[in-house]
């Protein structure tokens, strides 16, 4: 039997091949995964919603596809089998589940949506006691959290499980949240691709986007940097006060919430900072809205979450927002609204190890601010001695056709006078400034 591309979202009628998970004369069950593809958008396996044996392949890697067009063949077993080939494939309902923006595993979400669109019995006759009221979206979170849906009591309509339904299943075990983990305090550089020598490597995917965005970035807006010293000392002993008492509420505090916040306060200051530029109008759109996008180095690529509203949120609302929208990309399982909306970008190579960065400004914004290792130095103090010091480098990049270079060292200035007084970011914005 042929299986076409099914429907992966609304409005999506194209997506790329990036690699087959499957090869002729695999045995597959229903709901693994068959593809990775790519949108503009996400990276998104794509489910089997059938039991069968592979026969044949019909796609290479790299190529687009359309939804409705055969993309393998397979030989049935079991109950269950989909229609054939030619069946009308309507679009599955509007759902509100998460969009990935990394390597998304989201194959039953995917065939679940397949087989409502199908019109399957097996679908439609499923058991309600292997199946409980939920968004596919949540039995895919739930399987891999290894929770029985069916021992969850659900409190949207009808009994219907939500996903914070499975909220204390995603709380750190004791003794967890004092453990350092990468996507909270740096990039585990085991999990990244460094290549392998000796090989040719076609640039797909999600990796392809990224170089586009990069092209298009550094080809369109005149970057210009800026690096300054900051003296951490303070944050520093003041972060390990703080430390016990927010690991006892369950956040893990790190030295990024405070950069985050501080970079949202400053700001407020230098609001050209804040801004899009508009090409084809012409304009300079100034935001009067603080989203800060923290860039993250999943496995498959860097992506850019945003935090909203960093100026209504506290630094513990900030700090579990970092490890959310961190851990989530890390895993694939970005929602799409969390990776719009930022009006500036905070990135990270202390984690790795660097001291001065030149980072590319996340296009349309107008800057970016890159964070150095932070590293015990010499230096000296008003009277002349000297003492140690928790030094770091902050290295901003701007758009010159927006800021000009006084400007951004006035930016610089007010990220660095937040930093080193970092009482200021506990206080509420009207009366810390």
């Amino acid at each position: 039997m042929d299986f076409p591309l099914p429907p992966l979202g609304e409005g999506l009628i194209e997506v790329e091949l990036i690699r087959w998970l499957v090869r002729p004369g695999d045995a597959v069950s229903r709901g693994q995964g068959l593809m990775e593809v790519m949108s503009d958008k996400a990276i998104m396996e794509v489910p089997a919603p059938f039991a069968g044996t592979i026969s044949s392949l019909a796609a290479t890697t790299g190529t687009k596809i359309k939804v409705g067009h055969v993309i393998l063949s397979y030989n049935p077993v079991g109950d269950g089998v989909p229609t054939q080939s030619n069946t009308p494939v309507t679009p599955p309902p509007k759902e509100t589940a998460p969009i990935a923006s990394s390597s998304v595993r989201s194959s039953e979400a995917r065939g679940e949506a397949y087989r409502s669109s199908n019109g399957s019995p097996s679908a439609m006759n499923a058991s309600p006691a292997r199946l409980p009221p939920a968004a596919p979206s949540v039995r895919m979170l739930a399987r891999r959290l290894g929770v029985d849906l069916g021992r969850i009591r659900g409190t949207g309509p009808g009994g219907r499980i939500l996903i914070d339904d499975l909220a204390p299943y995603l709380r750190p075990r004791a003794g967890v949240a004092d453990k350092p983990t990468p996507s909270m305090t740096g990039t585990d550089t085991s999990k990244l691709d460094f290549g392998i020598a000796g090989t040719r490597q076609k640039l797909l995917g999600l990796r392809r986007r990224i170089a586009e965005h990069m092209v298009e970035a550094k080809h369109r807006i005149p970057h210009y940097s800026y690096i300054d010293e900051c003296d951490l000392t303070d944050l520093v002993r003041l972060r390990a006060q703080l430390r016990d008492p927010f690991s006892a509420a369950g956040v893990k505090l790190t030295y990024l919430a405070f950069f985050v916040k501080a970079a949202a306060r400053a700001l407020k200051d230098v609001p050209i900072v804040n801004s899009t530029f508009d090409e084809a109008a012409g304009e300079i759109v100034l935001h009067d809205h603080y989203n800060i996008g923290v860039a993250v180095a999943a496995p498959n690529g860097l992506i850019v979450p945003v935090i909203k509203e960093v100026d209504k949120k506290d630094l513990s609302a900030v700090a579990m927002e970092i490890a959310r929208l961190s851990t989530e990309a890390k895993a694939g399982k970005s929602r799409l609204e969390d990776l719009k909306g930022g009006t500036f970008t905070v990135t990270s190579v202390g984690g790795i190890g660097g001291l001065i960065s030149t980072p590319i400004i996340n296009h349309p914004e107008v800057g970016i601010l890159g964070i150095g290792k932070v590293v015990k130095r010499p230096v000296y103090a008003a009277n002349g001695d000297l003492k140690p010091a928790d030094i770091v480098y902050l290295s901003f990049s701007f758009d010159h056709r927006i800021v000009d270079g006084a400007v951004g060292a006035a930016y610089g200035n007010a990220v660095l006078r937040y930093l080193q007084a970092p009482a200021l970011l506990l206080l509420p914005e009207k009366v810390g400034g």
